[in-house]
């Protein structure tokens, strides 16, 4: 039986030639780049050819590139690091964000909240869309961080970034004189396999990147701060990564998610292309031979490789078990909350009952996924849902 793995929003494989670009580090070059002698020199250049190369990718200065452990802990950082260094201050604290973000923006926003900060959670439309005047509408002279990621992780809508960023500039101008900077954070872990990641023109003062959402490796990832903006670390020691990620430097792993991105933006146009007309062909096919089958979220601003189904009369854990006992992988939605089977919040934000919630699944695809592996999956998803029917 061929697998086929659809489930690419979780994790992507480990990338050929990212792999042989992370090997020598492992072992004949496994100096720490903190040491004086040509071992830790050798690893320092690693990193430093790392950063010059995301920095390419960014369009940005190479020390706006800090290397982290994950987009976890880059979403964290830029949370709790602009929100503590505007508490230090003393004045009211307020931040915005969206209804429908990753845990990991959504669960320090609460903790934020817990300890008396103000949190606004911004509402989506049916299709999953934030409207730009909501953000107008939801700004004080006490916001210091608006955070709405680039492109979401279980239904795939891209977010008007610039367009929010313009919004949060020109509020920045009109109060600066009596208050902090709004700083704005997007994060882009499921976007910058697949859309341009140029900060200047997104507007962001933070961005997050994940290495295994890239063909990279796991246990990496980026937090873009730009220059001036300021954030109180979340780890504190000797110091690396310009003070403000202390701890010795995985440098396998940070040529290994460099790597990555920089073979994103090499083969992004061909690859997306190809994506969007086999996610297209998926979605055709779907809702043409399942009866009741709708999309969740919008078809057209949407990451290429993203389609969220509703399978009316289904449970998705009924179907997700019956689909890998036949080779087909896929997802209920987060692969971080997945194991909970907990309502997905993203899905009760675009205005599904628990019900239907929990009747949807996500099917993500990847650079090595063909038409026969589609055709293959829509057989057996169409075969599965009648058995389950009956």
């Amino acid at each position: 039986m061929k697998r086929i793995y659809l489930d690419h929003a979780a994790t992507t494989p480990l990338d050929g030639d990212v792999s042989a670009a992370m090997m020598p580090y492992f072992s004949e070059q496994f100096g720490n780049p903190s040491s004086v002698h040509s071992y830790g020199r050798e690893a320092q250049q690693a990193v430093d050819r790392a950063r010059h190369m995301v920095a390419d990718v960014f369009g940005c200065l190479s020390q706006e590139v800090i290397f982290t452990g994950s987009a976890t802990e880059s979403n964290n950082f830029a949370i709790q690091g602009v929100v503590r260094n505007a508490q230090k201050r003393g004045n009211p604290v307020h931040v915005i964000t969206s209804s429908i973000e990753h845990e990991s923006v959504t669960s320090p926003c609460k903790q934020m909240e817990r300890e008396g900060v103000s949190v606004t959670y911004l509402p989506v439309s049916q299709d999953g869309f934030i409207d730009p005047t909501d953000v107008a509408q939801a700004l004080t002279e006490h916001t210091v961080l608006v955070s709405v990621m680039y492109a979401n992780n279980e239904i795939g809508t891209i977010q008007p970034i610039s367009e929010i960023s313009e919004i949060i500039q020109e509020h920045n101008l009109k109060t600066k004189s009596y208050k902090l900077k709004t700083v704005f954070h997007t994060d882009a872990a499921q976007a910058a396999y697949f859309l341009p990641c140029r900060v200047a023109d997104l507007g962001v003062d933070l961005m997050t990147v994940s290495g295994h959402k890239a063909y990279g490796p796991k246990g990496t990832g980026v937090l873009y701060v730009k220059k001036n903006t300021e954030l109180i670390p979340l780890i504190f020691g000797s110091g690396q990564e310009y003070g403000k990620r202390s701890g010795t430097e995985n440098v396998p792993g940070i040529v290994g998610i460099s790597t990555a991105l920089a073979k994103a933006v090499a083969d992004r146009d061909e690859t997306g292309k190809r994506i969007i007309d086999l996610r297209d062909h998926l979605i055709a096919r779907v809702c043409k031979e399942i009866p009741g089958a709708s999309l969740n979220g919008s078809q057209k601003e949407r990451l290429p490789g993203n389609a969220n189904f509703l399978f009316r009369g289904t449970r998705s854990q009924d179907l997700l078990y019956m689909l890998d006992e036949e080779g087909v992988a896929a997802s209920a939605g987060s692969a971080c909350q997945s194991k909970a089977l907990s309502y997905s919040h993203v899905l009760h934000a675009l205005g599904l009952s628990e019900k239907d919630a929990n009747a949807s699944i996500r099917f993500s695809l990847g650079k090595d996924t063909t038409k026969k592996d589609i055709d293959s999956a829509v057989s057996i998803l169409v075969k599965s849902i009648r058995k389950l029917q009956e």
